[in-house]
C-alpha cells in the first residue's frame, strides 16, 4: 500500500545530463581476475553457492593467502589505540583485540545489511512512498536486496578465515547487535504509527547506503592490514557505490512528495541516523575487553568513552551533506555538520 500519491518515476536519472542508475552501474570498477587476493575472495563466494555443481573441483582457499604477520584490523580504528593500558599490553593481547575488532566490524556490517537496509529496501520495492517507480528502478532495488545477502556472506567468510588461521574463539554470536542497528531498532520501536516507522526506516536506510562507502573505506584504504580483509571491504564497496546512487534518487523523489510534517519527521530521523553511524560502538568494545580478559580493559574503555576530545569513528559524510543540500534541508536538519567532514 502506497503512503503517498503516485508520481513520476525516480529511476530515469535526475537533472538533465545526470547519469541514470544503469549508466552509473556500468561505470563501476570491474572484477580484476589478475589480482590474486581479489580473485580468491570472489571464487570462494562463487564456490559456496555452486558447491554441489563443482564437487570435483578444488575450492579456492582464502586460508592459503592469509598473512599471519599482518594485523587483522587497523590500530587507527581502535578507540583506545593511544590509551596507556592498551600500549602496555603484550603483542599477543593487542593482536587478539585487533582480531576482535575485525570480527566486530564484519558483524556491524552484517547487522546493518540485515536489520536496517533490507527492511528499508523492502518498503522501497513496494513503493511505499509513492514515488511511482518504473520497472528498472524496482528491479534495481530488488537486486540491491540480493546484493546485501551476498555481502553478508562475504563478511562471514572473512571472519571465519580469521578464526581458523588465528586459532582463537572469537565468534560474532558473543557480541551484541551493532550500535548502528541497535539505534535503528530503538527509533523504529518508538515510532507512533506506521507512517513514522516508514519515515524512520527510509531515513536510516538512506544514511546507511550513502555513508557505508566511507565506513568500508576505513578498512579498504589501509594497505598494512590483512589483504583478505582489505579486499573484502573493497569488493563490498563497489556494489555500494551503485546502492548509494539508487538510494539518493529515491530519497529525493520521496522527500519532494512529503508534507511539511513528514519532512520534519524524516529529517529528525536522518539526524538520528547520522549520529548513530558516526559513533564508536563502546557497548561492543566493553564486551570485547571482557571476553578477551584484558587487565584494566573496562576502565580503559570507560576512559575513552567519557573523553569529550575523542573523534567520531566515521568522519566522511560528504555524500549525505550533498543530499541534504540538494533537498535544501541543511538548515533544517538537527545535526552539527562541523563535527564531521562534508567534502570528500
Amino acid at each position: 500500500m502506497s503512503l503517498y500519491h503516485e508520481g513520476q518515476s525516480s529511476g530515469r536519472g535526475g537533472a538533465q545530463g545526470e547519469p541514470t542508475v544503469t549508466e552509473r552501474l556500468r561505470s563501476l570498477p570491474v572484477h580484476d581476475p589478475h589480482d590474486l587476493v581479489e580473485n580468491a575472495v570472489i571464487n570462494r563466494l562463487a564456490g559456496n553457492w555452486a558447491r554441489r555443481a563443482s564437487v570435483k573441483q578444488r575450492e579456492p582457499d582464502l586460508d592459503d593467502l592469509f598473512e599471519p604477520d599482518r594485523p587483522d584490523y587497523p590500530d587507527a580504528l581502535l578507540p583506545f589505540r593511544d590509551h596507556p593500558t592498551y600500549l602496555a599490553l603484550d603483542e599477543e593481547t593487542r593482536a587478539r583485540l585487533r582480531a576482535w575488532g575485525w570480527v566486530s566490524f564484519n558483524k556491524n556490517i552484517m547487522d546493518i545489511e540485515q536489520r536496517v537496509v533490507n527492511p528499508g529496501f523492502g518498503l522501497l520495492a513496494e513503493d511505499a512512498f509513492g514515488t511511482g517507480f518504473d520497472e528498472p528502478m524496482t528491479i534495481a532495488v530488488t537486486q540491491a536486496m540480493v546484493d546485501e545477502q551476498y555481502h553478508t556472506l562475504m563478511h562471514l567468510n572473512a571472519s571465519a578465515v580469521t578464526r581458523r588461521r588465528r586459532g582463537w574463539r572469537i565468534p560474532e554470536s558473543a557480541l551484541p547487535v551493532g550500535h548502528k542497528a541497535r539505534q535503528y531498532g530503538i527509533k523504529v520501536s518508538q515510532a507512533a504509527d506506521f507512517e513514522q516507522r516508514a519515515l524512520t526506516m527510509l531515513a536510516f536506510t538512506t544514511v546507511a547506503e550513502i555513508s557505508i562507502n566511507a565506513y568500508l573505506n576505513l578498512v579498504a584504504d589501509n594497505t598494512e592490514i590483512q589483504p583478505i580483509n582489505r579486499m573484502t571491504a573493497t569488493l563490498h564497496n563497489r556494489d555500494e557505490y551503485c546502492h548509494a546512487s539508487i538510494t539518493d534518487q529515491i530519497a529525493k523523489a520521496a522527500y519532494e512528495r512529503f508534507t511539511p510534517a513528514q519532512r520534519r519527521a524524516f529529517l529528525a530521523a536522518l539526524a538520528d541516523g547520522l549520529e548513530a553511524f558516526a559513533a564508536n560502538d563502546y557497548t561492543t568494545w566493553h564486551r570485547i575487553v571482557s571476553l578477551a580478559g584484558v587487565p584494566g580493559g573496562e576502565l580503559m574503555v570507560r576512559d575513552v568513552e567519557s573523553d569529550p576530545g575523542r573523534k567520531r569513528l566515521l568522519q566522511d559524510f560528504s555524500g549525505l551533506y550533498r543530499l541534504c543540500g540538494d533537498l535544501d534541508a541543511l538548515n533544517d536538519l538537527p545535526f552539527d555538520w562541523s563535527t564531521v567532514s562534508t567534502s570528500a
